[in-house]
């Protein structure tokens, strides 16, 4: 049995979502979504972010972290935004001695639909099933992340994914 903190990055919105269990047979802690004001000065709101998740990890005490790994997108603001939100969610799981699974958004979807092309809504249902929950996990992030963390249950421990330890190093 193992427990996962599952997270999706973003300076708006960190999608966060705990998972227990075996891979067969998962089941939701907790999930919730860290959000920051577009009007806060930009070292403040990743301090909420980085605050928000160490109180998490504290709170949950999860054997490992999984993150959804950067992939280049055309919105340069968008990247520089998740990069520095994902920056200081490395710092806290490195703080907390957790080491740090990445994932590339066609690994997850390939490890839960078995396609890496599924769609938003094929996943949120793959998700919303596999957890046994009554309605799909609301909003996108925290579906986003609990896929995260379901992606990692499943293929976390197979050879050749890349998982940092607290140091950084692969």
């Amino acid at each position: 049995m193992s427990r996962v903190l599952g997270v999706d990055p973003g300076l708006h919105e960190t999608g966060w979502a705990v998972l227990d269990g075996a891979p067969a047979s998962p089941r939701l802690v907790a999930s919730g979504v860290l959000r920051t004001l577009p009007g806060v000065p930009l070292p403040q709101r990743l301090q909420a972010i980085h605050s928000g998740l160490a109180a998490l990890i504290a709170e949950h005490s999860p054997e490992s972290c999984a993150m959804e790994e950067m992939f280049f997108t055309t919105i340069a603001v968008t990247v520089r935004a998740t990069l520095q939100a994902r920056g200081v969610a490395l710092l806290a799981f490195a703080q907390a001695g957790h080491p740090v699974h990445e994932y590339n958004p066609k690994t997850v979807k390939l490890s839960l639909t078995g396609s890496g092309r599924a769609e938003k809504a094929q996943m949120q249902a793959v998700v919303q099933k596999a957890l046994g929950l009554a309605e799909k996990l609301r909003p996108n992030d925290v579906a986003d992340a609990a896929a995260i963390a379901l992606c990692h249950m499943r293929t976390g421990r197979l050879k050749g994914l890349r998982v940092l330890d607290s140091w950084g190093a692969a």
